[in-house]
């Protein structure tokens, strides 16, 4: 019988289509819990970050960037908008286009959404693993890292 909370690892490691696998069914319940303590979507605290990141950008930019539809973008920064999140303003350079910027209020909630089930977390690394399973994990994190070659740190 398999232990359903620690599913046992596909046979072979190096294998990069198992790897993927284990590696999602790994982080599925972790992201899940992460998001239980969440008030914004993924998407939504993906645009705060970006925008936190690289100042003002229009809508195309962050569509391209968080790999999502334009449409996706428009609905989500009308909300944003109304939270009082971000604010629209004309592009100097273009009249064209509208440029979307993070308001103080933003980087605010984005700095709760990112900090939101960190007390968990916290909690989990320090009461189901030892010091030097901690240690093995605190290795696998720029592995991870890299994997988004979009460097969205």
């Amino acid at each position: 019988m398999t232990d359903q909370t620690h599913p046992a690892a596909s046979p072979d490691p190096t294998d990069p289509a198992a790897l993927a696998t284990d590696l999602r069914e790994a982080l599925r319940p972790l992201w899940r819990r992460l998001g239980e303590h969440r008030t914004l979507s993924m998407g939504k605290v993906g645009i705060l970050a970006r925008l936190d990141r690289h100042g003002a950008l229009t809508a195309t930019v962050l569509a391209a960037h968080e790999r999502i539809s334009h449409q996706a973008v428009a609905g989500a920064v009308r909300e944003l908008e109304e939270m009082g999140l971000v604010s629209r303003s004309p592009d100097p350079a273009d009249g064209r286009r509208v440029l979307i910027t993070l308001t103080d209020s933003g980087r605010t909630r984005l700095v709760s959404e990112r900090s939101a089930g960190q007390e968990w977390l916290v909690h989990a690394v320090t009461d189901e693993l030892s010091e030097s399973e901690r240690a093995t994990l605190a290795s696998a994190v720029p592995l991870l890292s890299r994997l988004d070659t979009e460097g969205t740190r």
